[in-house]
């Protein structure tokens, strides 16, 4: 099952001239399209694009699996409420963090360098909470 992937799937793979040649071994391009050196030469790892989807992958599979559960209400309903939660009005110059969607997302329970690591230079800064409320409603 494709849904029900545990890694990433792989990238498309880029059609090089061996792919598309014709009889005479050029690019074929009435049948494949333009040739694109570019895609020819960029070479991505592989490794690296499928850390890339890593945690989308991770996702579709969590709510794939709730879904054949639960049945479709259930990652609708957690899809909905990560929605809600997303949009935090905050005020614009305090740091931003949201508890509501890392625990959602299952993120609750990691830690991870920009938790504990703040530079010193947001912290540094005073608060002009007035100034900045005003600039934000554009008063």
């Amino acid at each position: 099952m494709e849904s029900l992937r545990i890694v990433p799937g792989k990238g498309d793979k880029a059609a090089t001239v061996q792919d598309t040649s014709n009889s005479f071994g050029l690019h074929d391009t009435l049948k494949y399209g333009p040739r694109s050196l570019a895609a020819e030469v960029q070479s991505t790892g592989k490794i690296r694009d499928r850390l890339e989807n890593w945690e989308a992958t991770q996702d579709n599979l969590k709510l794939q699996m709730q879904r054949q559960l639960f049945g479709l209400h259930m990652p609708m309903r957690l899809m909905m409420e990560r929605k809600i939660v997303s949009q935090n009005p905050h005020m614009p110059i305090l740091p931003q963090s949201n508890l509501h969607l890392d625990i959602l997302m299952g993120r609750d329970e990691t830690l991870e360098c920009a938790d504990f690591m703040t530079p010193a230079s947001e912290m540094a800064h005073p608060l002009d909470i007035h100034a900045d409320m005003e600039k934000k409603l554009r008063m």
